[in-house]
């Protein structure tokens, strides 16, 4: 087979591996965190949440913390510029057996929501023709989502809207107006914010 054969079937193979971006968990950001024991610790950060795990940079000295030990921790996201917060936080890992694992804020009130993200690959279609339809791997990032009440008590969400609603059953009719009234997705986390923000509300209004 000559050079030009086996570039075609490099260019319309199965699939091939690519990545575009660079993900806020492989980079180093500013921060601090606050050990189990109270002490606040400042430095460069960087977490992995698969792991459970967060390396800690002073200078020329790389400390690691994991769930157990690290009770909070706040970076600003230098890919997202934004600042994000994280706690350690008992969960049901199997039955009635529970670990601290690491979670995300991403709204506070009387029913919290919370995330955990992982990195993931997934198969994608190109419609280029100069990839002639080829299909490649590629990196993407994952949510899994939590809702926290005042009793401590933490229930994964699907992403499913029957799911919501049941969770937020409270008020389920006002919340499935609002998703409908805004067209909102149930599986976005800045819709899922704005759905805890507005449940938030309701549970903070006068009639109760």
């Amino acid at each position: 087979m000559n050079r030009y054969g086996i570039l075609l079937l490099v260019l319309f193979g199965v699939s091939f591996s690519g990545k575009s971006q660079n993900f806020s968990s492989e980079v180093f950001h500013d921060g601090f965190l606050v050990t189990a024991d109270q002490d606040t610790v400042r430095g460069l950060l960087k977490y992995d949440m698969e792991a459970n795990v967060i390396q800690l940079v002073q200078g020329n000295i790389v400390k690691t913390y994991t769930s157990n030990n690290a009770f909070y921790f706040q970076i600003y996201d230098k890919i997202l510029h934004t600042y994000r917060q994280f706690y350690s936080i008992p969960f049901n890992v199997n039955y009635n057996y529970k670990i601290p694992i690491f979670f995300e804020l991403q709204y506070e009130g009387k029913l919290s929501f919370l995330t955990r993200e992982a990195i993931v690959q997934e198969a994608v279609n190109s419609n280029s023709a100069y990839w002639g339809g080829a299909t490649y791997l590629q990196d993407r990032l994952k949510y899994s989502f939590y809702f926290l009440d005042k009793s401590g008590k933490i229930e994964q969400f699907t992403g499913k809207r029957s799911d919501l609603y049941s969770i937020m059953a409270r008020y389920s009719r006002d919340v499935k107006n609002y998703v409908q009234q805004n067209k909102l997705r149930t599986d976005e986390v800045r819709d899922l914010i704005r759905i805890t923000a507005f449940y938030n509300a309701k549970l903070n209004s006068k009639k109760n």
